[in-house]
């Protein structure tokens, strides 16, 4: 499952600001949803220069069916004797430690590992994260698509085995390197973001299938054999909010019953229990943000996300996961009519 490899550091100067090492990470996953779950992960450690320092690789038993195998290529038997995520999250944690998370679409993988050890009731040990698709739009790479395949042609980096979690990893920290290189020569301000890990978790509908924990079980031959398929995902449409909007929300004052209130970006409570909180207080969430929209709630004002680029556009007031926590303690009912 592990394996190292050491390599000498460059020599070449460096921003004093960049960060001191990097976690290039790939995970493989049964679906895109939110209880989807990782069945193989891999970890480049990188020197403050991009020089690689060593790489892991393990499987990981999902206890459920593994999704797109024709993907990944990994299926119920090969999974069945993997290790389960809690069995690997301290090795896992050991690579991340201090380091910056890079991966292509960062978000995603970093979505997945927050899960994972919100589930195992751990917290992942990253506190910032690199998409290296926004760091080559920082470069101006003149890349056809923001593929992965396409940055590592840029490079001239060879693919081996393309969604392979440990080939995957290991292609994109040898387009990094020379990313990197470039930011730190042309003076570029590398787009690092903060990861707020997830402090509580549950899972609305995945049904377990595979190895539990009293057991040792096992996958069906292919699909479920029950339930609904891989990248099914329970609905999240409410009811109606039953109360009136009353306009925008005024910094300094209370949240008011009625009151539309937007989400982007990561929190540090799951997303769907955050929103849950909203609507039992008389909130109604809305999806998407218009200039009917009471309040953003993003941890990260700064991002280029649309709701954010809209709320900037329509004024809409923007507070942070904290602020809205406490904001969420004292709503004031809506007017009755």
């Amino acid at each position: 499952m592990l394996e190292d490899r050491q390599t000498a550091p460059s020599a070449t100067a460096w921003p004093a600001a960049y960060p001191q090492g990097y976690a290039v990470v790939d995970v493989e996953t049964t679906g895109l949803a939110r209880d989807d779950r990782i069945v193989s992960a891999a970890v480049y450690r990188l020197d403050a220069r991009g020089e690689v320092e060593d790489h892991w690789y393990t499987l990981v038993n999902p206890e459920r069916d593994p999704g797109p195998v024709w993907i990944h290529g990994l299926t119920s038997d090969v999974l069945e004797g993997a290790p389960l995520f809690p069995e690997i999250a301290e090795e896992f944690a050991t690579r991340l430690e201090g380091r910056v998370l890079v991966a292509h679409n960062a978000v995603f993988d970093w979505s997945m590992i927050a899960r994972e050890y919100a589930r195992a009731q751990r917290e992942a040990p990253v506190r910032q994260r690199l998409c290296t698709i926004a760091l080559s739009k920082e470069l101006g790479l003149p890349l056809a698509n923001h593929k992965l395949e396409s940055l590592a042609a840029h490079f001239g980096v060879v693919q081996q085995r393309a969604h392979h979690a440990l080939d995957d990893a290991r292609v994109l920290a040898e387009a990094f390197r020379p990313s990197l290189r470039a930011a730190a020569r042309d003076g570029v301000r590398l787009p690092l973001l903060e990861c707020r890990p997830l402090t509580e978790w549950t899972d609305r509908a995945a049904p377990l299938i595979g190895r539990q924990s009293g057991g040792s079980g096992g996958y069906s031959s292919g699909g479920y054999s029950s339930g609904p398929p891989a990248s099914w995902r329970p609905s999240r449409k409410r009811p109606a909010c039953p109360y009136p909007n009353p306009g925008r929300y005024e910094p300094g004052k209370q949240l008011k019953q009625g009151m539309r209130i937007a989400f982007s970006g990561d929190t540090s409570v799951e997303r769907d229990l955050l929103e849950d909180r909203a609507v039992e207080a008389g909130l109604h969430v809305a999806t998407s943000l218009s200039r009917l929209t009471s309040l953003l709630v993003t941890n990260d004002p700064e991002s280029g996300t649309s709701k954010v680029v809209k709320a900037r556009q329509f004024g809409t007031p923007v507070v942070d996961e904290a602020a809205f926590g406490q904001l969420l303690g004292n709503v004031e009912p809506a007017t009755e009519g």
